[in-house]
C-alpha cells in the first residue's frame, strides 16, 4: 500500500510560517509601500542614454526621407511624388565601422554623411531610435554611439541623481547593461504644475546637458500617465482582484460545499498576500505586469486547489466511515505527484524566461516562479487545512450534541 503523507501534522507550522510573511509584507507595505511603476503613478517615465555624437546627417533632395536606427542596422525610406519609392537598409554586418555606414549613407542620392569623431568605431554602438522615424532634411540629424570601452564612459548614476537633485520627486535607475550609460527617470505629478507633461521632459534635459554637454543626451522614450489615469487604474487592479476572489468562492461553494468554498478563497488571499510580501521587500516594480502575474497566479492556485478538492470529495464517498483527517491526507497524497509534475514542467518555461529575458517580461517570470511556489503549497497546508479544521469543528459539535441527548443532531456528512 503506498504510503500516506501525513499533511496534517505540519498544518500549524505551516499557519504559523504563513502569517509572519504576510505580517512582513504588511509591514514593509506600511513602511515602504509599492515601487509603483509610471502605470500607477501620475508623472513622467523618460528613458534617456549618455553617448558621443558619432554621424552628422542631411538631406536636400526632392520628397522625404526617414531614418529609423535599430541595434544591427539603418533604414532610410524615400517617398514622394518626384522621387523613387525605396527602402535602403544599411546592415552593419556589412559596415561595420562608423566609416562604413557614413559612406553607404553619402552614396545614396541627396543625402549626405560625415563622421564626427572616432571613424573608426563599431556600428553596433550606434544609439537606436525609439520614438518613431526622424524625417532628415537641411537641419543635420546627429547620430550618437555609446562608448566603446571603458576609458570612454564619462557617466554614472551617481553623477546623474547629482544632476538632477533638487528638480523635484525625481528616482534614476540604471537600465542594463551599465556600458550603454542608459538610465530610466522617473518624476512624479503631484498636480501643482499645468504643463507638467511639457516642463518635466524639458526640466529633465536641460539638467543633464548642463553636466554632460548638449551634445550628449539622447532622449529615447518618454511617457507620461495623467493622475485621473493612475487612480483608475489602481481602482481596476483592486476590482479585478476582489471579483476573483468573490467568483472563486461561488464556485467552489457550489461544486463543493462552503468550508470548500472558503479554503480556497483563504489560499487565493494567501498567494495574494504572499506575492505582495515579495514585491515589496525586493522592490519590484509594481505595475500592470505585476498585476498580470498576481491574477494568473490566481488562477494556477484554484485550479489546483480544485483538483485536490475533488479528490477528497472521491475519497471521501469511498471511505465514509474513516476520520476525515486520514481521507484528507490521503487524497492529497493520491495528486501530489500530478501536483509535482505539473509545477515542475510549468516551472521550466517560467525559468527559461527568467534566465532570457529582461525588464518587464524577467519581473512577470520571477512573480510568477515565486507564486507558483506559493500556489503549491497553499493548496496542501492553507486550504486543506481549513476545511479539515471546519470538519472537526462540525465532527466535535455532532458527537456533543448526541452526548446531551439532542435528537436533532445532524448525522455527519459523507458527501
Amino acid at each position: 500500500m503506498k504510503r500516506v503523507v501525513q499533511f496534517s501534522k505540519f498544518y500549524i507550522p505551516a499557519a504559523i510560517m504563513s502569517t509572519s510573511l504576510i505580517l512582513l509584507g504588511i509591514i514593509g507595505y506600511l513602511t515602504m509601500g509599492f515601487n509603483l511603476g509610471v502605470d500607477f503613478q501620475a508623472g513622467i517615465n523618460q528613458t534617456v542614454q549618455l553617448a558621443y555624437p558619432a554621424l552628422n546627417i542631411t538631406y536636400s533632395g526632392k520628397g522625404n526621407v526617414t531614418m529609423s536606427v535599430a541595434e544591427d542596422k539603418a533604414t532610410l525610406v524615400f517617398s514622394g511624388a518626384e522621387i523613387e519609392n525605396k527602402t535602403v537598409v544599411i546592415d552593419y554586418q556589412k559596415a561595420p565601422a562608423l566609416s562604413d555606414v557614413a559612406a553607404a549613407i553619402s552614396a545614396l542620392p541627396g543625402l549626405a554623411a560625415t563622421v564626427v569623431d572616432q571613424p573608426a568605431a563599431a556600428s553596433k554602438l550606434l544609439v537606436p531610435t525609439f520614438q518613431g522615424d526622424t524625417r532628415l532634411g537641411m537641419d543635420p540629424f546627429v547620430m550618437h554611439r555609446a562608448p566603446a570601452d571603458e576609458a570612454e564612459k564619462f557617466a554614472t548614476i551617481e553623477k546623474v541623481r547629482e544632476s538632477l537633485n533638487g528638480k523635484g520627486d525625481i528616482s534614476v535607475q540604471q537600465v542594463k547593461p551599465v556600458s550603454l550609460q542608459r538610465y530610466l527617470i522617473r518624476v512624479q505629478d503631484k498636480g501643482k504644475e499645468a504643463n507638467f507633461s511639457q516642463t518635466a521632459p524639458a526640466l529633465i534635459r536641460d539638467s543633464l546637458e548642463k553636466t554632460f554637454g548638449v551634445s550628449r543626451v539622447v532622449v529615447m522614450q518618454t511617457d507620461y500617465v495623467g493622475a485621473r489615469y493612475s487612480e483608475s487604474l489602481s481602482k481596476t487592479a483592486a476590482t479585478l482582484i476582489l471579483a476573483t476572489v468573490l467568483v472563486i468562492l461561488a464556485y467552489a461553494t457550489l461544486r463543493f460545499g462552503f468550508q470548500y468554498g472558503m479554503g480556497a478563497v483563504l489560499a487565493t488571499l494567501h498567494d495574494a498576500l504572499i506575492m505582495v510580501c515579495f514585491v515589496v521587500w525586493t522592490r519590484m516594480e509594481f505595475n500592470t505586469s505585476t498585476i498580470a502575474a498576481i491574477l494568473t497566479i490566481l488562477g494556477y492556485s484554484i485550479n489546483d486547489t480544485i483538483v485536490q478538492f475533488d479528490r477528497v470529495r472521491e475519497e471521501r464517498k469511498l471511505r465514509p466511515t474513516e476520520r476525515f483527517k486520514d481521507v484528507l491526507n490521503s487524497a492529497l497524497t493520491i495528486t501530489l505527484s500530478r501536483t509535482i509534475i505539473t509545477t515542475l514542467c510549468t516551472m521550466l518555461t517560467v525559468l527559461a524566461l527568467i534566465f532570457f529575458t529582461t525588464g518587464s517580461i524577467k519581473d512577470f517570470a520571477v512573480a510568477l516562479f515565486v507564486g507558483m511556489i506559493s500556489g503549491t503549497y497553499s493548496t496542501l497546508y492553507i486550504a486543506s487545512a481549513f476545511v479539515l479544521w471546519w470538519e472537526d469543528k462540525k465532527e466535535k459539535r455532532v458527537i456533543l450534541d448526541r452526548k446531551t441527548g439532542n435528537d436533532k443532531a445532524p448525522a455527519l456528512e459523507t458527501k
